[in-house]
């Protein structure tokens, strides 16, 4: 059956509601499938573009978003949703490219990024088909049906890539993750040198305790003080509602918490990032007592001393953004590294041979971490 693909309007919400519900039930973690305030806001406020699906008869039978932050120059692919009846026929497709192609088609855009569920196949085929690469898999990264592991993906405005800044150096525990990306996006980080693990990273934990603000008002309040201009202020489309604080007063960590889906990232530590050195195991419990059984955080690839800090914290890197934000002229890399407090279970993950070396650099990456060699010869 043939479907027309339209823009959404407010009038859609309902039965757009309905279809996100009759798809996911209650467990859709994303307030745009559900929240019918966010949800007018998005069609209206002109930093996304959604369209819908809908038979000849009318029927309201797919929805696909990319929603933007204009000052980053990053859109992200959500809410793509078939209703059971019209799966199979190419449709899910059909939506990604078309919302892709309207997304990228304003010029105001270098990527849009994806994170997909792996609980099958399907979904990173339909976002392949439409020039998305591999970038990552994130273990445990959100609740939907029980815990679940996602999948990166990004597609790229015409380009981007080429304009990629150099990166000079890298702790060698990102070895594996560069490799995969060489493999599943094709770029070359022959010339970047690994540098073994700082043992400044490795200092004795902090016992002071971290306590935690959640106020959403106060805390973007207090973050736009912290970080009144916009190049300080880089992590797309999340804004921080929560603050961890330690009681000395060392640094203010901000994090976009949602204990609904289980995840926490962290979005900003002020002075800088470094500055969580020897405290991020006080961090990490707080933020788990919160109901967050994941963290993430976005660090440039070019942050050797940040991410050395979060490499010895029991962080581990998960993906790699190639290209992703524009300074000037030049675009440059970025890593994300996550850590889960819940054991990992692989077992129900359909992995794609294409994410099959992000899943390599993953478990490469865990064992460096939490099953050292020296301590296995023992």
């Amino acid at each position: 059956m043939s479907v027309v693909l339209s823009p959404a309007v407010v009038q859609d919400v309902a039965e757009l509601r309905q279809l996100y519900f009759e798809v996911y039930g209650h467990g859709y973690p994303v307030p745009l499938g559900s929240d019918p305030a966010v949800m007018r806001r998005l069609i209206t406020g002109g930093t996304a573009h959604w369209l819908t699906a809908r038979t000849h008869s009318g029927d309201l039978v797919g929805s696909a978003v990319v929603q933007t932050d204009p000052g980053s120059r990053i859109g992200k692919l959500v809410g793509l949703v078939i209703h059971p009846g019209h799966r199979g026929g190419g449709l899910a497709s059909r939506l990604t490219g078309a919302v892709c192609e309207e997304a990228f088609a304003t010029g105001r855009l270098d990527s849009v990024y994806a994170t997909v569920r792996v609980v099958t196949e399907g979904p990173q085929h339909v976002v392949v088909r439409n020039g998305f690469r591999p970038i990552g898999l994130m273990p445990n990264a959100v609740e939907v049906e029980g815990c679940e592991s996602l999948a990166l993906f990004a597609r790229y405005a015409e380009g981007v890539l080429d304009r990629r800044a150099p990166v000079a150096r890298v702790p060698e525990r990102l070895s594996a993750l560069l490799s995969a990306a060489s493999v599943g996006i094709g770029i070359d980080y022959a010339a970047t040198r690994l540098v073994p693990g700082c043992e400044a990273a490795r200092s004795a934990t902090d016992a002071s305790p971290i306590e935690l603000i959640v106020a959403p008002a106060f805390v973007r309040r207090r973050f736009l003080e912290r970080f009144p201009e916009a190049s300080d202020r880089f992590f797309p489309l999340h804004t921080p509602n929560a603050l961890l604080v330690a009681a000395d007063g060392g640094f203010e960590a901000y994090a976009d918490l949602d204990p609904q889906a289980g995840s926490c990232a962290l979005v900003a530590v002020h002075p800088r990032p470094a500055a969580v050195a020897g405290a991020l195991e006080a961090v990490m419990t707080v933020v788990t007592r919160a109901g967050a059984d994941y963290a993430e955080t976005l660090l440039p690839l070019a942050d050797t001393e940040a991410l050395e800090v979060f490499l010895a914290s029991g962080f581990v890197p998960s993906a790699v953004y190639p290209a992703m934000r524009r300074i000037h002229d030049r675009l440059h890399d970025y890593v994300v590294l996550s850590r889960t407090s819940r054991q990992i279970d692989f077992r129900a993950t359909a992995v794609s041979p294409l994410l099959q070396p992000y899943l390599g650099a993953y478990l490469s990456a865990w064992t460096a971490t939490y099953l050292p060699l020296h301590e296995v010869s023992r």
